[in-house]
């Protein structure tokens, strides 16, 4: 079986190759092809996973290449992983709204949409070439903003083509765990958008017993989530939401954090990362070692701006460890390449059961949501799921229009279409901030500026 990677060079990739290679792995596969456009970014890698090679107990072969094509033939599965512009663009992406004084994030708000106003055309090109490489590949997107890229290249690659996410499925493993019960024994009830969704209902035996973890106090601090908004707020929802409905939820703390003296999450992972592969290029013989300690430190600080100033810099062990989207991935490769069923929450087309119903019913059907999948040899299958009304269908419609409006300003070159999206979007306040955010974008991206008139 061949997996490829795009964007093989990311910091993230021995992640991908350690889980392949575990001795109790359920999926086998012997080659594993890494394509990135820095050629040194890949050097880097490989040495780290050749030093891992040796400490795992069915390390795959690997290949590296800056040759799309060859790294795309005849795949068995696909990940996408590529980052347009680098960590420089997410620079630009959220300092470019946050002298706006609006959200800069890298997938949330204004800093999103002008992520996926760089990267679309990319992935869309991306997806052609699968196409005609690898047609009976299945695609899975890692890259953000991830549901509106998978929406673009659902267009090219149709069914064959779903997004991960490791937080929805980490919610509900945490909440599982939160009343004593194997996640895999339990039954839930998820909906959203990508870094937008809330767990509704947790059934063991047939009982829901949501209720009963809201509830205790005691359950509650072991889930983070529940810590990040407070006990009363899940408890006044009646659910628990993805951790990224912090900067919804609680804008204006995460603004008074973002706008403080610290460094941007993209200043912060670029300076971070520029020294480990420098470092790993002059001392090829501490890559592993170097990545390890580089890795730690950039798991621990993942979303400090959410957390109190106690945990900002030192996240509770049982937050940091186990899991991760590389955990999902394969658990989603295996279920499909042996039939091993698995239920997962993925991104998948708002049509995608196949019998003319919605999932989501105020929304279109090509839009792409965050839903409970059944997996297995025959493909992917979403789970009909309960009504979703009043606030939480306010959010996700209102989201999903500046979306689906960013997808529509690309396809016909619009800069208007552009302004409408982020004038539309929650986190942005006015229609005058919104122009302007438009036009700084255009200004710092020529590649962008040049697809819209």
């Amino acid at each position: 079986m061949k997996l490829t990677v795009i964007g093989g060079g990311g910091f993230r990739v021995p992640q991908i190759f350690q889980a392949l290679s575990a001795g109790d792995a359920r999926l086998r596969v012997e080659e594993l092809w890494l394509h990135d456009v820095s050629a040194e970014r890949l050097d880097v890698i490989g040495r780290v996973l050749e030093q891992l090679a040796g400490e795992l107990p069915r390390p795959p072969r690997v290949h590296t290449t800056t040759d799309l094509d060859a790294a795309l033939r005849d795949a068995d599965f696909v990940f996408s992983a590529i980052r347009v512009g680098g960590s420089a663009g997410r620079i630009t992406d959220e300092r470019t709204a946050l002298r706006l004084g609006v959200l800069g994030q890298e997938t949330v708000g204004p800093g999103g949409l002008a992520y996926a106003l760089r990267t679309v055309p990319h992935a869309l090109r991306l997806a052609e070439r699968i196409a005609a490489q690898a047609p009976r590949a299945w695609t899975i997107n890692f890259t953000n903003p991830a549901g509106i890229l998978t929406e673009a290249m659902r267009t090219v690659l149709g069914e064959r083509v779903v997004s991960i996410c490791d937080t929805p499925i980490g919610l509900m493993r945490r909440a599982a765990t939160g009343v004593g019960r194997d996640p895999r024994t339990v039954d839930f009830d998820y909906v959203g958008l990508n870094h937008l969704g809330w767990l509704r209902t947790l059934v063991v035996d047939g009982r829901d017993v949501l209720p009963e973890l809201l509830a205790s106090d005691e359950r509650l601090d072991a889930i983070e989530e529940a810590r990040l908004f407070g006990f009363e707020w899940v408890r006044a929802l009646g659910a628990i939401p993805n951790e990224y409905l912090f900067y919804y939820y609680l804008h204006r703390e995460a603004m008074a954090r973002l706008t403080g003296d610290e460094p941007t999450r993209g200043e912060y992972l670029d300076a971070q990362q520029s020294r480990f592969y420098a470092r790993a290029a002059a001392a090829p013989e501490h890559a592993l070692e170097l990545w390890d300690a580089t890795r730690h430190e950039r798991e621990s600080t993942y979303m400090n701006e959410s957390r109190p100033p106690q945990e900002r810099h030192g996240r509770r062990a049982e937050d940091v460890e186990g899991g991760g989207y590389q955990e999902v991935a394969l658990d989603l490769m295996t279920a499909l390449a042996t039939g091993e069923a698995a239920t997962m929450i993925l991104g998948v087309g708002n049509d995608a059961r196949g019998d003319g119903s919605l999932l989501v019913p105020q929304l279109t059907p090509g839009a792409v949501v965050e839903v409970p999948c059944a997996v297995d040899r025959d493909g992917v299958h979403p789970r009909a799921i309960a009504p979703l009304d009043g606030e939480m269908a306010g959010l996700i419609t209102t989201v999903k229009a500046s979306e689906q409006l960013v997808l529509a300003a690309l396809e016909q070159g619009s800069r208007e279409l552009a302004w409408r999206a982020f004038a539309n979007h929650p986190l942005v306040d006015s229609i005058a901030v919104a122009r302007q955010l438009v036009e700084d974008y255009c200004a710092a991206m020529p590649d962008v500026a040049a697809r819209l008139h």
